[in-house]
């Protein structure tokens, strides 16, 4: 029970399953439904794509480890984060005592293309005076998201994005719906 509590760890549970689960529920179904996954895809709104977005979040303005100075920066622990396309909230989840996020969105609302190219960002929701008072109180980090590799197989096509560089956005109240 305690797995399904926290849902870093339930996420990719999930992903895994679908991946495992696949071809059993294909072979089942015998193509039946149509859609982009054989059987699958008429029960799935004929889904073909997974769109896995991880990353760790550090206690920072740009929410990184700065190279720049030898101070140890430590990571933003339960920190909000939502992922947003075309300016809606798609998903959203919350960082790990060490700063680790997951958010596995299934693809129906979006391909690859318009994911990296229409403004998909992640918006940390938290202060960062949350996890540092001395960091400003105002503003929010923002990132937006880059590809690091893909799999395809079986009509299923999975992404792996990350976030890249964190900015901090002083008027982030247009950001957040």
């Amino acid at each position: 029970m305690a797995i399904i509590r926290n849902k870093n760890k339930t996420s990719p549970l999930i992903l895994m399953c679908l991946i495992v689960m696949y071809p059993i529920a294909n072979a089942q179904l015998g193509g039946l439904g149509g859609g982009g996954l054989g059987g699958l895809g008429g029960l799935l709104g004929g889904l073909t794509s997974i769109f896995n977005i991880q990353g760790l979040l550090m206690c920072s303005i740009t929410g990184s480890v700065s190279t720049n100075n030898a101070t140890s920066v430590p990571p933003f622990p339960n920190a909000g984060i939502v992922f947003q396309c075309a300016a809606q909230n798609v998903s959203s989840t919350t960082t790990n005592a060490n700063g680790v996020f997951s958010i596995p969105t299934l693809g129906a609302l979006f391909s690859p293309s318009t994911l990296l190219n229409s403004g998909c960002r992640l918006i940390v929701t938290t202060p960062l005076t949350a996890c540092n008072v001395s960091l400003p109180a105002s503003g929010l980090l923002m990132a937006p998201l880059s590809l690091v590799g893909a799999t395809a197989g079986n009509g299923l096509n999975i992404f792996e994005l990350i976030p890249s560089p964190f900015s901090l956005v002083p008027n982030p109240f247009s950001l957040i719906r």
